[in-house]
């Protein structure tokens, strides 16, 4: 996955273009939001699902962003075939439907879901067991000093069943990363796939420990 500099329009918007099996993504950034912009942490992952689709196919899978941001990560995962729903944010979602609609429209097999989700007790109500079950569930940057630490652990708790796969990359900056992947340890286990020292990130797998000692296949 490549990266092009595009010009900045008038305004607070910037564009980012990238390129994707030949395709290109242009993604709406604003400076006013910190949620509309592109993280590193979503490179890498879009990287790794882009490089490792014999390991990790989401062609025809049920998969879920949590907070999707710019939308980098949703739309890649529906060009590789995805079922996706990309959460995030109200004040975000605006950003990230037009991103997510400008990049997927008449490519992918599935039109992805954006939708809002206030992490925490919101959760439940939006996606019922009865009628939810993701394969795989996918974040970025999403653990930072920000006071919802514990409803984004209930969260992917939640949403976590016995088959589901968590793929999670993040930038480590200060304390609470490293005391929530410790605490996340105690209920997931955990992988690491990728570390890359340079840029303070780290990719990892994980699935619920009370499904056995053997990963999900």
């Amino acid at each position: 996955m490549s990266r092009q500099s595009l010009p900045s329009v008038i305004g607070p918007e910037a564009w980012e273009g990238y390129i994707f099996s030949d395709m290109e993504i242009k993604i709406k950034e604003s400076t006013d939001l910190y949620g509309a912009v592109l993280w590193p942490s979503a490179m890498v992952l879009c990287h790794f699902l882009e490089t490792n689709q014999d390991r990790y196919s989401l062609a025809d899978k049920n998969v879920i962003e949590l907070g999707a941001g710019t939308g980098l990560v949703t739309i890649v995962s529906s060009l590789l075939g995805a079922k996706v729903t990309s959460t995030d944010l109200p004040d975000v979602l605006g950003n990230l439907r037009y991103n997510v609609m400008r990049n997927t429209k008449d490519r992918c097999r599935y039109i992805p879901v954006v939708t809002e989700l206030i992490w925490g007790p919101d959760v439940e109500q939006r996606f019922p067991r009865a009628t939810h079950c993701f394969d795989y569930i996918l974040a970025a940057d999403v653990v930072y000093a920000h006071p919802y630490l514990e409803e984004l652990m209930d969260t992917f708790d939640y949403l976590c069943r016995g088959s589901t796969q968590i793929l999670w990359a993040m930038r480590f900056r200060l304390d609470p990363e490293n005391s929530f992947v410790d605490r996340f340890q105690q209920r997931f286990h955990v992988e690491q796939l990728y570390d890359l020292p340079s840029l303070r990130i780290k990719l990892f797998r994980a699935w619920r420990k009370e499904g056995g000692a053997e990963a999900p296949a």
